[in-house]
């Protein structure tokens, strides 16, 4: 009876739209109370969730994410992007995903990538004659890139759920988050051909090399994560705290765009950013815990089993599972609640912890773009002041594109872990 109560008022507090970390304490609460179980174990189970040295990069990688957006580094990279795809027809949309790819390997959450990217293009697309809708679905669709290229926040919350190396998982989702990128670009593309949206300026090359040159600073900053966790220089915190500095030291001495002034500000939004992601985690790992103790992770593992131990059955049913919750449930919760017992099904059937662990985190990122709860999509229709509605209907063809790249990367492994296997 606990249970289905905890479950009951979870969903009706999420279907009314109460904030996820606040959904998972009252319904956490409401059990611990009715199960007559010490509220003690509440801040204990908290901060157990919190208390991981992997977990100490998100407030650096989320620090770094802001000193570039405050650095005037997003529209740099926005440049760059327009200058080697703005000659083509739609080139706007197109820079907009190639922005994407870039920033948001860079920040690691798909939020920070609507925002700060939205701001820009949005307004920017619909002054060139883009319509609205289709300049906040393709922001809104292009910034699950991502977190999927290296370094992402979901991987290193599953690198903290389980034994899996977060620098492996950094290289295991570089190849499919270009996939998705290069699926989203052929997509803007014939989008734009369909609907004849306008061409940018003529291709120049001194164009390209000059904001080339003023985005390199930006392209550096990931090839130095990546060849510092993958060479053991440093570990995913440390590398965070590089790319903190490093940033800092880009827009002050670099760029000369960020003053002492604005770090304040920087480090507030940096610590309230960091603090509503650590209270998620927190309160998601107390409710995991009272799902294990009940052993529903067991159930639902047995459940999907004794439906087939056919391995294809198997991965299409954790896909459609996972896809389900993406779209009601915030991606770090989600992982949180549902990736160590999914991992064992997973594993059950032969599939590889790292190739999973990708394709899990790819699905619950186009999550962010499925209504209803899509939390890209508010905010990407909010930026362009356009009815939610009509930015789903326009954000249509890149869902399809976006599930059958989910579908290459879950039956074929070797787009995951192909890169990995190289630096064993």
């Amino acid at each position: 009876m606990e249970i289905g109560l905890l479950l009951g008022i979870f969903a009706v507090l999420l279907f009314i739209g109460f904030p996820i970390a606040f959904s998972l304490g009252i319904s956490t609460m409401t059990y611990l109370i009715m199960a007559d179980i010490p509220l003690t174990i509440l801040p204990q189970r908290f901060y157990a969730g919190m208390d991981s040295f992997v977990l100490l990069c998100i407030p650096g990688f989320i620090l770094a994410g802001n000193l570039m957006n405050a650095g005037d580094i997003t529209n740099k990279i926005i440049k760059f992007s327009d200058a080697l795809f703005g000659h083509i027809r739609g080139g706007l949309g197109l820079a907009n995903v190639g922005g994407s790819m870039i920033f948001g390997g860079i920040s690691g959450t798909a939020i920070a990538d609507t925002t700060s990217i939205g701001a820009v293009m949005i307004p920017g697309m619909a002054k060139r004659g883009y319509d609205k809708p289709f300049a906040a679905a393709v922001t809104a669709a292009s910034s699950t890139v991502g977190p999927i290229i290296p370094p992402s926040v979901p991987m290193i919350i599953v690198g903290s759920l389980t034994s899996i190396s977060v620098g492996k998982m950094f290289l295991a989702g570089a190849i499919p988050g270009l996939l998705l990128g290069a699926a989203m670009l052929a997509t803007t593309y014939i989008i734009s051909i369909m609907k004849n949206y306008p061409k940018g300026e003529k291709f120049s090359f001194k164009r390209l090399l000059l904001e080339g040159k003023a985005a390199f600073w930006a392209l550096l900053l990931v090839v130095i994560i990546l060849y510092g966790i993958i060479g053991g220089i440093f570990t995913p915190t440390e590398a965070s705290i590089v790319a903190s500095l490093y940033a800092l030291f880009v827009g002050l001495f670099v760029y000369k765009t960020l003053s002492f002034k604005k770090l304040p500000i920087i480090l507030l939004d940096t610590v309230l950013g960091t603090a509503a992601l650590m209270t998620l985690v927190g309160m998601a790992n107390v409710f995991a815990w009272i799902l294990a103790s009940e052993n529903i992770p067991q159930m639902l593992a047995n459940g999907i089993l004794s439906i087939t131990d056919n391995p294809i059955l198997v991965i299409l049913f954790i896909n459609i599972l996972l896809l389900f919750v993406g779209s009601f449930m915030e991606t770090i919760a989600a992982l949180i609640i549902l990736f160590p017992s999914l991992l064992k099904v997973a594993e059950g059937v032969g599939m590889d912890p790292v190739h999973f662990g990708v394709m899990a985190v790819l699905n619950l990122m186009i999550g962010l773009t499925t209504p209803p709860v899509g939390v890209c999509l508010f905010v990407a229709s909010e930026i362009a002041e356009t009815p939610l509605k009509k930015v789903i209907k326009a954000l249509f063809p890149y869902l399809a594109c976006n599930l059958i790249v989910l579908l290459l990367v879950a039956y074929i492994p070797q787009i995951s872990l192909w890169l990995p296997s190289l630096f064993k």
